[in-house]
């Protein structure tokens, strides 16, 4: 069974261990052009000592060293995305296999019943020793005591919330609620290191202590190593364990402790529309609370991380590359707005991808059988992810005015200007479902490379040709530069016949189960 997980996950754990890996591998040689010498980095230490709200966002700084500072820039976002690489994996092979009915035809054969259980957990301990494996062997350079306790640390993270979703699984019915549950629990992990770390700037607040992600920060990779908080990695993840194969052993193949409520067959569902919402509101709300909350967040941060940045001249360039040449509160705003513009593809991939969820399932054929056309089944479901996209922007918009303060116009300008790319990425994910519904799935790889390129390509200078492959990169820099209807434009018009390629070839296959 191990094999078998690994095997359909050939390219998704791959693709997640790559982009975590690159994100922090290509940190060091950034973090030496921007803090080349030992002034610039004490310089650095002593701003982000008083600056609370910096803090909150990527943690306190320990050490000097590159190394150091490496672990401070994407320690967090590291481990959290660790995190959701683990979830992914051991619901895929636990809740999602109930679901379609494959775990119920292989639990008939010669398997025990908490198999399933340990070889979703063992292939997602597989992806984060890889992970860590090669945190580990990039930083070597930069100090083997500290290349080592990061890497084990950043695997730590992802086993703790693999074992978090082991337990989520056994207590939702649903695959998409298990998901949903431990990434609450890994947003709230995120909410109390950052008021802990707002706190405190040695990473010793009680609040910090109490997430996973704050004994990340606390293992001080490069800076003192402190071996003994690793075992808290362990301890966590051994009482989550043994709570998910208690559970586990308790219940019968597709039941769960949380059962999910009936709900009408008539009035609210009446439509293919409304069953699309019913089956989409708790993903829609749950992106939306967050978007809105990290617009306030990154708004009242971008005062003080420009006071940070402007007496830089290479961190000056790399959110000029972001965020153009507007000045370097406009330029930060801008690169922020367009960092969450990014995420936002991620949601609007979820969403389409219910399509090929509710196809593979069997639950689509039901629908289809009444007096309901492919096409307005499946525009139940795109209306919802494509004006969800837009709501999301819009909410964060919203947030970035209430933190920032100032022309609140300029601000929902460049927030909404992201929509056309993001739908573009929607738009293939229609597509690879309309024609390719067996590699639908792929649709995470092409938002996982626009992620990365966004992220990762202005930072190390990439060449032009290569940031020119994702969407957002011919979208107009707001809210500091000129407005350009010519790119926006363009983007829809070819968000728009991607989905109506994608619609026609969901006309014309046969429908999968």
């Amino acid at each position: 069974m191990l094999r078998f997980a690994l095997r359909r996950d050939r390219v998704l754990i791959p693709v997640w261990i790559a982009v975590i890996a690159l994100m922090v591998l290509s940190m060091p040689n950034t973090l030496e052009s921007l803090y080349g010498t030992p002034a610039a980095r004490a310089d650095l230490m002593r701003q982000m000592a008083a600056n609370t709200s910096l803090r909150a966002m990527v943690g306190p700084v320990f050490a000097d060293s590159v190394g150091a500072l490496t672990a401070w820039r994407v320690g967090v976002y590291a481990g959290a995305l660790a995190g959701v690489m683990s979830l992914l994996v051991v619901v895929r092979h636990t809740r999602d296999e109930e679901e379609s009915g494959r775990q119920e035809l292989v639990s008939s054969g010669m398997v025990g019943r908490r198999a399933p259980l340990t070889a979703a957990l063992l292939a997602a301990a597989v992806a984060n020793g890889v992970l860590a494996l090669l945190i580990a062997a990039g930083l070597a350079g930069r100090g083997g005591a500290g290349a080592v306790t990061f890497g084990l640390g950043v695997g730590g993270v992802g086993l703790v919330f693999a074992m978090t979703a082991a337990i989520a699984a056994q207590l939702t019915e649903s695959a998409r609620l298990a998901r949903g549950l431990t990434a609450t629990v890994l947003g709230a992990a995120f909410v109390l290191r950052a008021a802990g770390d707002s706190a405190s700037d040695k990473g010793s607040s009680a609040l910090t202590w109490l997430s996973p992600l704050g004994w990340l920060e606390d293992l001080r990779a490069f800076a003192g190593e402190r071996w003994w908080v690793l075992p808290l990695f362990a301890a966590a993840a051994l009482v989550q364990g043994t709570v998910a194969y208690g559970l586990a052993g308790r219940r019968d193949t597709g039941v769960s402790f949380l059962p999910t409520r009936p709900g009408p067959a008539t009035g609210r569902l009446g439509t293919a529309a409304a069953l699309a919402w019913r089956l989409q509101r708790g993903a829609v709300l749950g992106w939306s609370a967050g978007f809105l909350v990290a617009g306030v967040v990154y708004g009242a941060i971008s005062t003080g991380a420009a006071d940070l940045v402007k007496d830089n001249e290479q961190a000056r360039q790399i959110f000029e590359r972001m965020g153009g040449r507007s000045g370097v509160t406009d330029a930060l705003l801008a690169s922020l707005i367009g960092m969450l513009g990014l995420v936002a593809a991620l949601y609007i991939v979820q969403s389409v991808l219910r399509l090929s969820a509710e196809e593979a399932s069997g639950r689509a054929e039901p629908v289809l059988a009444a007096a309901v056309g492919r096409l307005r089944w499946a525009a139940g479901h795109l209306v919802i992810a494509f004006g969800g996209a837009a709501l999301l922007m819009l909410l964060t918009g919203l947030g970035f005015a209430l933190g920032h303060g100032g022309d609140t116009g300029r601000i929902l300008a460049a927030c909404l200007v992201q929509i056309p790319a993001v739908w573009v990425v929607g738009g293939i994910a229609v597509l690879l479902h309309g024609v390719l519904p067996r590699g639908a799935a792929a649709a995470w790889g092409v938002a996982g490379a626009v992620l990365l390129i966004g992220w990762v390509g202005p930072a190390v200078d990439a060449p032009r040709f290569v940031l020119d492959l994702s969407p957002f990169a011919h979208l107009p820099k707001l809210p500091g530069g000129e407005m350009a209807w010519g790119p926006v434009l363009a983007l829809t018009a070819v968000a728009a016949a991607l989905v109506a390629a994608g619609l026609t070839g969901l006309r014309r296959r046969d429908m999968t189960g």
